[in-house]
């Protein structure tokens, strides 16, 4: 179906101005012409990014709908609403678009344009400019990306790169619970943090329990080289991911104690409670780095063990050899006098005397576990 027709479609199919609440007041209805009540789950790209998506609310937590990039300024004219607006590795003319809606700092969209930054929170006049990095479980490893959030006292803006899931549940959560979402955009950001370091949690858990699986093979008699590698690929991933960790903790600790101007002090309480649940991802991360690095250890003990009881094997048999050889290669000599060549007990004499040290040599290592 052509692109046009199924645009058509979807506006026959979605709700109209009925979806707006019942008492809006007559001031915010120019504002909400454009707005538009699509499904969230196919969003539309514009300006060549994709915007996730961009809702207006009220103060009291109400949302009043879906709104398009250009509608924005016209929403924000009226005194009493918010747009949160959710990006996913938009291109350049988008964030200016949104720079120019927000009124946005030069040194922010410079930083949203470029993805790799470090975790960090600055403070542009009136708003907040926070890098936070995310990571999920892709095909066994660990995949890292990064979130650049915008907070103002009337918007919030995410911007995802990489691998990152998308703060639609967080968002259903805020708008399920209105009498806190009616906190505005700070109680936005307290939901994303906390949905971003919910999701390292359960990396943490699936290597550790992957640790469990590989400990048959680090204590297998035999070396595997993939367990190895496989150990040494789970602490360099675990390493990553604590490097993201650590310096949210140091994030969050600032937003539990400044900016009285854009995070409400009721919401306090809640980012300590992102505080501790960073605190124990990092120390769950720091658990397992040295679980893993004890697993490695003891696999190339165990390794050099082996290797070691090789060894004394091979020992203990060339030393079982070594006495009838030396014995023997005494009759390889011309000498005129040998005991064996008059004496007709001598041969079996010699072979008695050849099996006796042998023997004795066997029992002898066989009591100190040479073999």
């Amino acid at each position: 179906m052509p692109r046009d027709a199924t645009f058509r479609r979807r506006i026959a199919t979605a709700p109209r101005c009925n979806a707006l609440p019942r008492h809006m007041p007559t001031g915010i209805m120019p504002a909400m012409a454009s707005v538009s009540i699509l499904p969230e789950v196919a969003p539309a790209p514009v300006s060549g990014g994709m915007v996730v998506n961009c809702v207006a609310y009220r103060n009291n937590g109400q949302r009043i709908g879906d709104v398009t990039i250009e509608a924005i300024s016209d929403v924000l004219k009226e005194p009493d609403t918010f747009v949160w607006v959710g990006l996913h590795e938009p291109d350049e003319a988008l964030l200016l678009k949104l720079q120019e809606e927000f009124d946005l700092h030069d040194l922010a969209i410079e930083d949203a344009q470029h993805a790799h930054q470090r975790t960090k929170i600055e403070a542009y006049g009136d708003s907040l400019f926070i890098v936070a990095q995310t990571a999920q479980l892709v095909g066994g490893n660990i995949a890292f990306g990064e979130t650049q959030i915008f907070v103002g006292q009337r918007y919030f803006v995410t911007v995802r790169h990489g691998a990152s899931l998308s703060y639609a549940p967080a968002r259903r959560t805020c708008e399920q619970t209105p009498e806190l979402l009616a906190m505005g955009p700070s109680y936005a950001l307290y939901a994303v943090l906390d949905f971003i370091v919910d999701n390292f949690l359960p990396i943490v858990r699936d290597f550790r329990e992957e640790l469990h699986e590989l400990e048959n093979d680090i204590f297998a008699e035999t070396l595997n080289r993939q367990t190895i590698k496989r150990l040494y690929d789970m602490q360099r991933e675990l390493m990553t991911l604590r490097l993201a960790v650590v310096p949210l903790q140091d994030l969050v600790a600032q937003l539990t104690r400044l900016h009285p101007h854009l995070i409400h002090d009721e919401l306090r309480a809640y980012f300590r409670d992102i505080y501790d649940h960073v605190f124990r991802v990092n120390e769950s991360i720091s658990a397992m780095r040295e679980m893993l690095g004890a697993a490695i250890s003891v696999n190339l003990a165990l390794v050099t063990f082996g290797q070691n009881e090789v060894m004394k094997k091979l020992a203990g048999w060339a030393a079982m050899l070594a006495a009838p050889t030396l014995i023997t290669s005494w009759y390889g000599m011309n000498f005129a006098h040998m005991p064996e060549l008059d004496k007709p007990w001598a041969y079996p004499a010699i072979t008695c005397l050849v099996a006796c040290i042998v023997g004795g040599i066997f029992i002898a290592l066989k009591r100190n576990r040479w073999f």
